[in-house]
């Protein structure tokens, strides 16, 4: 199964057909998933002793399987944070996988970490971080956000009063949930601050302040949140950031959706303070327009982060003898064994130029205004709050919940869009409303008053 033969020969041609239309298409259906009973009566046994060929394999691909899944990158595909990969991304993901780069250190994927490395200063220019900040990539935000926290747990217990304690951050019931399945991994307990809107340096005092004397002696960290997923809301970082120094405490952003937005002019300004984070998340994979997974970690101090991650083995050492020292990737987050996830960043940002990047960020932006004002002119809807970056939170006049999901279903049933409900706290009580979120510049004016029209 490793020779090349004439079937292989066929097959490639046939898969480059595929990748081709998929990659050229300028409209394809949205999809929508089958229960596992239906899809393995479609397809029966695909994997057997003997094999069933890859002709036939492709085809119930192509048939059935393709048809089950939801593209992130259909521009009425507005729910979650969905994606929008540049055609250039997407091209170069094959010749990524293609060419069979080991990513964890400089001796083996040179070539391939320098493409990354280069791609990495630019995001790393966007923070405003001061020099000597750098990053690396990751499979995405929680990985990211795990690794940083990891990093900063470690400098924290350089000192011996902290090394037999357990940590202890604190964050906001906005954060993503990524921060809370990081801290378990991570074993750190976390408190919340209890609102969803921005997080203040006020709150963050509060909260402090609250705390008890071991608790207090437990805190290691704050996570702020730069565009949080559900709103879109971006938390006062230059405050959090001051209380952060005062009180000595690592200082992480987390940017996963919101940090894209960073090469906006518009917007800007409301991320003043990121800059001075002892660590950021980003996912290119978000509003980067880069393909599925790729995430980012940027450190204001890098070798803390080395000290925390660098593994240590025999087999390893021949990675770090004299002629093979170079940037090695895996001695700054937790994965060993990655790929050149950032290459296909890369390659768009070389082919397009960053000016492309500030306005398809900018028609988000755009977009997310123009949906606001649809929704105040129309006499059964209204916003829950103003739009944030790109994000829409609003509601239908006299829907219970029941009537979002089912709204939900019937418009991703006739394949026309997915627009998911979310909860939104509403004084005391969480409330069950319609959300937008725009990362495709391909979304029209049109397509939202379509879905708009839907709920009518």
């Amino acid at each position: 199964m490793h020779k090349i033969d004439l079937n292989l020969i066929e097959m490639t041609l046939d898969i480059m057909k595929y990748a081709i239309g998929r990659i050229s298409a300028t409209e394809h259906p949205i999809g929508k998933p089958k229960k596992k009973e239906e899809l393995k009566s479609l397809v029966g046994e695909t994997i057997t002793a003997k094999g069933i060929g890859g002709e036939y394999a492709f085809n119930l691909w192509k048939d059935h399987l393709a048809k089950a899944n939801v593209p992130v990158d259909h521009p009425r595909n507005l729910a979650f944070v969905p994606a929008s990969p540049t055609k250039a991304a997407i091209m170069f993901d094959l010749v990524t996988s293609a060419s069979s780069i080991h990513g964890a250190y400089w001796m083996e994927g040179a070539g391939g970490i320098f493409c990354e490395n280069e791609a990495m200063k630019w995001i790393v220019s966007l923070t405003g971080m001061p020099e000597g900040a750098f990053g690396v990539f990751t499979s995405g935000g929680t990985a990211a956000n795990l690794s940083a926290i990891v990093t900063a747990r470690e400098h924290w217990r350089e000192r011996p009063e902290f090394q037999k304690e357990k940590g202890l951050i604190i964050t906001s019931i906005g954060a993503h949930s990524s921060i809370k399945a990081m801290a378990k991994v991570a074993d750190v307990d976390i408190l919340l601050v209890d609102s969803e809107e921005r997080l203040t340096g006020e709150d963050l005092k509060l909260k402090i302040q609250n705390l008890t004397a071991h608790e207090r002696k437990r805190l290691f960290a704050v996570v702020a949140t730069a565009g949080t997923t559900n709103a879109g809301i971006i938390d006062d970082l230059d405050d959090i950031a001051s209380v952060c120094q005062q009180e000595n405490l690592w200082f992480h952003v987390d940017a996963a959706y919101g940090g894209g937005a960073l090469v906006a002019d518009s917007v800007r300004h409301l991320f003043n303070g990121i800059e001075k984070a002892d660590s950021v998340t980003i996912d290119p994979h978000k509003w980067m327009f880069s393909p599925y997974d790729c995430g980012a970690v940027i450190y204001k101090d890098p070798e803390l982060a080395k000290n925390a991650h660098s593994q240590q083995g025999s087999y390893l050492d021949i990675f770090k003898d004299e002629g093979a020292h170079g940037f090695n990737p895996t001695d700054y987050q937790i994965q060993l064994t990655r790929r050149v996830r950032g290459l296909p960043l890369w390659f768009s940002l070389a082919t397009h130029g960053t000016d492309r990047y500030r306005e398809a960020v900018e028609r988000g932006i755009e977009l997310a205004q123009i949906a606001g004002r649809m929704i105040e002119a129309h006499p059964n809807l209204e916003l829950v709050r103003e739009p944030s970056l790109s994000c829409v939170l609003y509601r239908r006049k006299g829907w219970q919940p029941d009537d979002y999901t089912e709204w939900t279903y019937e418009n991703h049933r006739k394949g026309f869009a997915l627009v998911t409900p979310t909860k939104w706290k509403n004084g005391d009580h969480f409330e069950t409303v319609s959300r937008f979120c725009f990362i495709n510049p391909d979304t029209t004016e049109r397509d939202i008053e379509m879905i708009l029209e839907s709920m009518e």
